[in-house]
């Protein structure tokens, strides 16, 4: 047994938080369907949609000529990422009169541990319930908020009620609640570990519990020890008020395939420039440790190529388009390029470490 107190977090997430924006700015376009996004000419795609959107199966990442298809009366505006951070930002500082335990996990969405917290005699249901009334006063939009012991069942129990809802799972009722959810639930089971897990039978928390850590992992290897964790509802992983980035990124979406390599390659010193000021923001407290190469082919399917390095020329990223063209050897619809990063001097705070 542990003396250690039960965690209190709260999942907080914006309700199509772009889409609710504009919606709140101008109240016409909230009973039709919306979205934002790309130009459907110029090969975009959609960043939110609102929930009449939705109900046409459009969703995120969606081609916006796939979703004018489904929906030809569809809204589609290009979106205001300084309104965005702004509306953000005002619900990051409401959050913050709360805890100071906060963990952003983007513009629209984060955890906040308030297992300390004395305001409303402490209870995590009643400031949940505070922070959502204050964001639609306050902001003009809605959110909703999970309420769990843990970050795994407090990011599931947001999505539970959306839009605009609070679902909380007490420890009492966290087994039930976990024994009943779907395995597609868990973070990290996609498509490929989905379909696995349903050729062995495994629908429910519930049934992966029927196999040992030693099965999961002889089946899914690291991420098999996950699996038989977060089945029984049990994640430790704290709420971390600092992120590290670890890399840093320019893509491109061309309004026509590129045809060939010579094209693809054609490309790159402007996208490298334009990674390298990028990257100036971040320069004092982080250092390029490689460099990543993206290509998207004109099905749809994309490689990756990345190289350790502490220098990242143009020839280093011919290379590397070399190696990934060569891959699909298709018209290439979108190129991405980036470096991976690290704490600066990071080998020499290492080493200082050992000479300690």
């Amino acid at each position: 047994m542990t003396d250690t107190p039960l965690r209190k977090i709260i999942h907080c997430d914006c309700d199509c938080f772009f889409a609710a924006v504009e919606m709140r700015d101008n109240p016409s376009l909230s009973d039709i369907p919306l979205a934002i996004g790309g130009s459907s000419d110029r090969r975009g795609v959609i960043s939110t949609c609102n929930y009449p959107a939705r109900q046409f199966g459009i969703h995120s990442a969606m081609a916006t000529a796939h979703a004018m298809k489904l929906c030809p009366n569809l809204t589609v505006i290009p979106g205001n990422m300084e309104k965005y951070r702004q509306a953000s930002a005002a619900i990051m500082s409401i959050y913050a009169d709360y805890t100071d335990q906060i963990e952003p996990l983007s513009l629209d969405e984060a955890y906040l541990d308030v297992t300390g917290s004395t305001i409303k005699g402490g209870s995590a249901t009643l400031i949940a319930q505070e922070i959502r009334q204050r964001v639609r006063d306050n902001v003009g939009i809605t959110i909703s908020a999970g309420v769990a012991p843990n970050k795994f069942i407090a990011k599931i129990a947001s999505d539970w009620y959306k839009p605009d809802g609070l679902c909380v799972i007490t420890p009492e009722k966290l087994e039930a609640f976990v024994l009943e959810l779907p395995v597609q639930k868990i973070f990290g089971v996609g498509k490929v570990t989905g379909a696995k897990l349903q050729q062995m039978g495994i629908e429910t928390c519930a049934d992966l519990r029927t196999l040992s850590m030693a099965q999961l992992v002889d089946r899914f290897g690291r991420f098999g020890k996950r699996l038989y964790e977060l089945s029984r509802g049990v994640d430790d992983r704290p709420v971390k008020t600092s992120r590290e980035r670890k890399s840093i990124s320019v893509e491109h979406t061309f309004a026509a395939d590129l045809p060939d390599l010579d094209s693809c390659i054609e490309k790159l010193p402007a996208m490298l420039s334009e990674l390298a000021l990028r990257f100036q923001k971040h320069a004092q407290q982080r250092e390029i440790a490689g460099a990543v190469m993206k290509l998207k082919f004109s099905d749809f399917t994309q490689t990756t190529v990345e190289q350790s390095a502490a220098e990242c020329p143009l020839v280093l990223y011919q290379h590397l388009c070399h190696e990934a063209w060569f891959r699909g050897k298709k018209k290439v619809r979108l190129i991405g390029v980036g470096y991976r990063l690290q704490a600066k001097n990071q080998q020499q705070a290492v080493q200082l470490k050992l000479l300690e």
